[in-house]
């Protein structure tokens, strides 16, 4: 089984779309038959996409750290449910448990993940496709950030290749098929 690790928000955020796109993300990965990998949390875009992901009869895999279960209450009820000391164990076993990683909205928490699998695979630790969902142009700033150290010489033109931009989750089911088959 193909596993697809999914970062985003412990929050909704504000527009009724980013709680859509979690739904749909969940939905469409059971659908595909990959199972969820995820930070454990039942709160926010977490808590949807997990819960979209079991209501459509997906596997779904947790991973939350000990001093986060109160706060973001951890999903005790997934398929894998692991409680890790630290942050720094809770985001070494998402990314080992996965085949592609997704980031839907979130916040710092959201970009520290992104940021870590990009730095390792800026430098050539792993190749495994990473895909920003750019629901209603919210990661523009990012991409826009990413030019931005490209352009001014602190990262090679090979950067922004190992990030793949998708609008929706149409295109991130088109994108993981090719990526996962």
């Amino acid at each position: 089984m193909k596993s697809v690790c999914v970062y985003c928000g412990s929050r909704s955020g504000n527009r009724p779309s980013y709680e859509q796109s979690a739904v749909d993300t969940g939905t469409m990965l059971a659908a595909n038959g990959w199972r969820l990998v995820y930070g454990a949390g039942d709160v926010g875009l977490m808590g949807t996409v997990a819960r979209a992901t079991q209501s459509a009869g997906g596997m779904t895999f947790g991973v939350i750290p000990e001093h986060l279960v109160k706060w973001e209450v951890g999903k005790r009820d997934l398929d894998s449910y692991v409680v890790t000391e630290t942050m720094h164990e809770r985001k070494k076993i998402l990314f080992m448990n996965a085949d592609a990683i997704v980031v839907l909205p979130g916040g710092g928490g959201s970009l520290d993940e992104f940021f870590e699998v990009l730095t390792w695979r800026q430098l050539g630790l792993h190749c495994k496709p990473i895909y920003l969902v750019n629901i209603e142009g919210y990661w523009q700033k990012l991409f826009d950030l990413l030019d931005h150290i490209v352009d001014e010489g602190f990262a090679g033109e090979t950067l922004r290749s190992y990030v793949t931009v998708v609008e929706d989750t149409t295109a991130l089911e088109t994108a993981l098929r090719d990526a996962l088959s």
